[in-house]
């Protein structure tokens, strides 16, 4: 007499699609997405294509140049003096350049501005702070140059609302900020990767 075969019973898979569909909304739900946070950069408008080259107009005592190699290694180079440096050293050179106290003529150039709220200034707001890099520098000695910059400015913004104001930047009225940013503007400009070597 032959042997039956014992039938398995199916599994029941109805509620399995509710059931997933559930786990997914939940972690949809509690689960934070990374963004992707940029840096804070005003982009110059366009050039009228009739115009001629402007980058040779700005006179040489007006620019600092920020380079990084492929190494990660930087470059500082102003008409006071050229070299490597540390990111350390980067924030203090910048506000020396940006503010050029003792109206040096190797640091850029002052002239009067009437700034709303402060009067006439004599102010460097044509200096120019020109970061260039390597295909290959390391992106996170990239944003330590990016942070030193931005913070090179907001400490010389803060000392500068103090002084006028009585109070930090990030305190004062729309209104102050802005004659505090015409003071002061920050001026940096980023040109497209280069091929480095060891040396600049």
């Amino acid at each position: 007499m032959a042997k039956t075969k014992k039938k398995m019973p199916g599994l029941n898979t109805t509620s399995t699609a509710d059931i997933s569909f559930m786990l997914l909304i939940f972690f949809l739900v509690t689960t934070s997405m990374d963004t992707d946070m940029g840096l804070a950069r005003r982009l110059p408008k366009p050039p009228d294509p009739d115009q001629e080259d402007a980058t040779m107009d700005i006179k040489k005592r007006n620019i600092l140049y920020v380079r990084l190699n492929f190494n990660g290694q930087l470059w500082l180079e102003d008409e006071t003096n050229r070299g490597y440096a540390e990111i350390s050293e980067l924030r203090p050179r910048v506000k020396e350049f940006v503010k050029n106290e003792q109206n040096l003529s190797v640091l850029p150039e002052k002239h009067v501005k009437n700034i709303d709220l402060l009067g006439q200034c004599f102010v460097t707001d044509k200096h120019v702070i020109s970061v260039q890099t390597d295909r290959a520098t390391p992106y996170n000695a990239y944003f330590q140059v990016q942070n030193e910059l931005v913070a090179a400015y907001n400490e010389l913004r803060n000392e500068l609302s103090k002084e006028k104001f009585g109070r930090e930047f990030q305190y004062l009225k729309d209104e102050e900020k802005l004659a505090i940013k015409q003071y002061y503007p920050q001026n940096i400009s980023e040109a497209e990767p280069k091929k480095y070597g060891g040396d600049q």
